[in-house]
């Protein structure tokens, strides 16, 4: 088996992997004071109450936007797996062309999102995925990752709104009944809700006007299907995408190394 990990602002994703079928997915908070050892536990608890082991994994790879969180899985990888774990970069053979100014700054998490997206779905394709940012990727047909657009996440804006105005509650994650609110509650949820659902699908015409073409649109990340059942242009969601991107991304490397071993 293939162990996956996307490590994010807000949450820490994983994945067993058997073949490309995801066996058991999990996720943890991304917490950067907590230890290979305290992490090993959390994770091996979950895969066996869910009837795996965890230590069957053959190899692992790592997606992190997190450098702080990085060592401690590169840790727990030769620790308790007695493995090297792939730490996935744009440096690697991607099978993608990076055409952003600074290749490494895009997010490791939206390369594996534009691997994954253009092999399931092809291009060209736009990719939205909601995490701490709502972000948005484009790849072309001929497997360009041309580049993207990153907006606050709902939930960070609700944290934002909530801190920022002392007078604002905090309020759950859902569509009122109208957009015109009748309470400061309703009025929070209509602002952060359906003003998600017209950014999403104005920023994906947009994006359609600009490439020249149609474009397919998926949707990923936590808040992906809350908000999918209010949007028009978002046509799939996929809520593993950057795990298996991760998973593609491993095996491209082990098919790699394979290739050079026996030309030496």
């Amino acid at each position: 088996m293939i162990l996956a990990i996307d490590i994010g602002n807000t949450h820490i994703a994983a994945g067993l992997y058997r073949g490309d079928e995801l066996q058991a997915h999990w996720r943890l908070s991304s917490l950067s004071d907590r230890t290979e050892d305290e992490t090993w536990v959390m994770m091996d608890s979950i895969c066996r109450a869910n009837g795996y082991d965890i230590r069957q994994s053959r190899g692992i790879a790592i997606s992190s936007v997190v450098p702080d969180m990085t060592p401690t899985f590169i840790k727990l990888a030769q620790k308790y797996l007695h493995q090297d774990a792939l730490v996935i970069s744009h440096e690697l053979e991607l099978g993608i062309e990076i055409l952003y100014h600074q290749p490494s700054n895009v997010g490791i998490d939206r390369l594996c999102n534009a691997v994954a997206g253009l092999e399931k779905y092809g291009g060209p394709l736009i990719i939205v995925d909601f995490g701490t940012a709502t972000t948005f990727d484009v790849i072309s047909k001929n497997a360009q990752y041309l580049g993207g657009i990153i907006a606050p996440g709902i939930e960070t804006s609700l944290a934002i709104l909530h801190r920022k105005a002392a007078k604002l509650p905090r309020v759950g994650l859902a569509f009122p009944d109208k957009v015109i609110g009748d309470s400061t509650e309703k009025s929070i949820q209509a602002g952060l809700m359906y003003g998600t659902v017209e950014m999403i699908d104005g920023l994906i015409e947009r994006i359609v006007k600009e490439l020249g073409q149609p474009a397919k649109a998926v949707a990923t990340g936590g808040l992906s299907r809350l908000i999918i059942a209010k949007v028009s242009n978002i046509e799939t969601v996929d809520s593993h995408l950057t795990l298996d991107g991760i998973r593609m991304i491993y095996e491209k490397f082990e098919s790699i190394k394979k290739s050079q071993h026996k030309k030496s």
